[in-house]
């Protein structure tokens, strides 16, 4: 068996470090001129080449910048005089302007104003957002006369209840737990919300709220009493709402008895307070303080002592009203009121929302 050894480095290449490998010698003419060539560019023994590395920060301290630059400018000024003409003076590296950060070499632009929301009936309270804009309660009466302002301008009941339902029920998704609860890969822990509404339009907005949570996947069981007469817009969102997987109960006792995920309250109203002396609302709020879920309550009314059950948080609806402690931490949605209806009602308005529909408001 015979092995053969192939070396890199071939016979007669300028690149061999070799020094006992000799590059053998060819006859003829034409190879005596190609030899010369090669003498000539690469004649240079390798031995020869220095092995000490070159001194770069050395050199380049040799080289005397401020005096080269004086040198130029006055060689530019001579010439310019000569010349008749305007000489630009390049200046000494002393005598350029200072370079800048990123953040620092900007327009500089007018004070940030941080209230711009100014009410005529204030509320007594003041809250204010994440990026610190201040955002001034105001009364039931001017907030009434608000929404009816914007019915009368085309913003109708329905259409109201429609994006306070869209916005009431983003702020459930991401209570619940947002993409990491709800994924194909979760189909076993479909979270499970309880909605308590009452017979009027806050409640119609828990149940457009509760459509929407459905048409996402989520278990929802409404629990609305059976009443000989209700008011149109919620008797149109109890359609909408029996077309969906979502169970609706007319009696406390057919809630759930272990804890869900989440109870969205619209069992108070503005109005009507004798509804708060029947029986069935005693009974749905001694089982939401008895469930050990979170509580979110929808357009909850101003006194504390009105809300029978203890919020975790409150979602307000266009501007807030002076909540009290029982309606937990405060946030804001936004419905699509416009800002001439704003300033119709006395309201000098400026959207704190940004890019978001709901925000968090922080008491002042």
């Amino acid at each position: 068996m015979f092995f053969f050894f192939f070396s890199s480095n071939r016979p007669g290449s300028s690149s061999s470090r070799y020094p006992n490998q000799v590059t053998p010698k060819k006859t003829g003419p034409k190879n005596g001129q190609l030899k010369a060539r090669d003498d000539e560019c690469f004649g240079d023994e390798l031995e020869e080449i220095p092995d000490t590395d070159f001194d770069f920060e050395g050199n380049l301290a040799l080289f005397d910048k401020a005096a080269i630059f004086e040198e130029i400018d006055t060689r530019e000024k001579k010439g310019g005089s000569a010349g008749g003409g305007v000489a630009k003076s390049r200046g000494t590296p002393n005598e350029r302007p200072p370079t800048y950060r990123h953040d620092e070499n900007i327009i500089e632009s007018e004070p940030i104003v941080y209230r711009r929301i100014l009410v005529p009936q204030p509320g007594g309270k003041e809250y204010c957002t994440d990026s610190g804009l201040v955002v001034p309660s105001i009364s039931y009466s001017l907030h009434k006369k608000l929404l009816c302002v914007a019915e009368k301008h085309g913003l109708s009941v329905e259409r109201r209840l429609e994006i306070s339902g869209v916005c009431a029920s983003q702020m459930a998704l991401t209570l619940l737990g947002g993409p990491n609860r709800l994924n194909p890969k979760n189909v076993h822990q479909r979270p499970t919300v309880a909605l308590l509404c009452g017979p009027h339009v806050k409640g119609a907005q828990g149940i457009s709220c509760g459509r929407h949570l459905a048409n996402h996947d989520v278990d929802i069981i409404l629990f609305l009493p059976n009443f000989v007469k209700m008011l149109e817009p919620v008797t149109n969102e109890l359609n909408l709402f029996c077309q969906t997987q979502g169970k609706q109960v007319p009696n406390v006792k057919d809630l759930p008895d272990c804890p869900v995920d989440l109870v969205i309250n619209c069992l108070d109203c503005h109005e009507n307070a004798f509804l708060r002396d029947q029986p069935w609302y005693r009974a749905a709020v001694d089982w939401a303080n008895g469930n050990r879920a979170p509580v979110l309550s929808i357009d909850p009314p101003v006194n504390d002592q009105e809300q029978g059950i203890h919020a975790k948080w409150s979602l307000e609806l266009g501007l807030p009203l002076a909540l009290g402690e029982q309606a937990g931490r405060v946030y804001l949605c936004d419905i699509g009121i416009p800002q001439k209806v704003f300033r119709e009602v006395g309201i000098s308005y400026h959207s704190p929302f940004g890019c978001k529909f709901v925000i968090p408001l922080h008491s002042i």
